[in-house]
């Protein structure tokens, strides 16, 4: 069976991030699952980190939630520009349509950590910031296992044609096999 997560084939590609050889390129692919998925926590963690800051300062001069709105648009299109690029290794900057997909994730992501928080209160009306905080951090973890998911398979999949699968050649039914003939094997030899 083959993994969903398997590594793209390989591209060739030319310049100084992907190793030149010679004057010629040097084949590279675009970075299996595990190494995408620590780019894919350092960029959203880091981008993170920079948009929690950035919304206080701008909130000195707007609305809170007008800020916050601002930073999050702003953090989403820079982490899906810093994936297309170096997460998945698409050699490509995002389209309108990998920037809609991956805004699209970021929403039933916010959606799902939203809803566990929300169910908690419903089941536990006044929980300890603890409580509360375990599943927050539970629920993000897996909605952004769930993003990274989407957008490595789905979002930022190699979309070029796959190459024709080899056909073997197929013996018509109505022939008869032939019985192998044996060597013939002269005496001048």
């Amino acid at each position: 069976m083959k993994s969903l997560l398997s590594p793209k084939p390989g591209r060739a590609t030319t310049g100084r991030i992907a190793g030149v050889s010679g004057g010629r390129p040097k084949e590279t692919g675009a970075p299996g699952a595990l190494a995408s998925f620590v780019r894919f926590v350092v960029c959203g963690g880091g981008v993170g980190v920079l948009s929690s800051a950035a919304v206080p300062l701008l909130a000195a001069l707007m609305p809170w939630v007008a800020a916050n709105a601002l930073i999050t648009i702003a953090s989403t299109v820079l982490c899906t520009e810093l994936h297309a690029l170096f997460t998945f290794g698409t050699g490509r900057r995002p389209g309108l349509r990998e920037h809609g997909q991956s805004a699209g994730s970021a929403t039933v992501a916010y959606a799902a950590t939203s809803a566990a928080i929300l169910v908690l209160h419903t089941v536990q009306p006044s929980p300890g910031m603890l409580t509360e905080q375990t599943v927050y951090l539970g629920a993000s973890a897996l909605a952004g296992i769930g993003r990274f998911l989407v957008l490595r398979l789905f979002v930022f999949a190699d979309r070029a044609p796959r190459a024709a699968a080899i056909q073997l050649p197929v013996r018509p039914a109505h022939v008869s096999p032939v019985a192998p003939v044996a060597p013939v094997f002269s005496a001048a030899a």
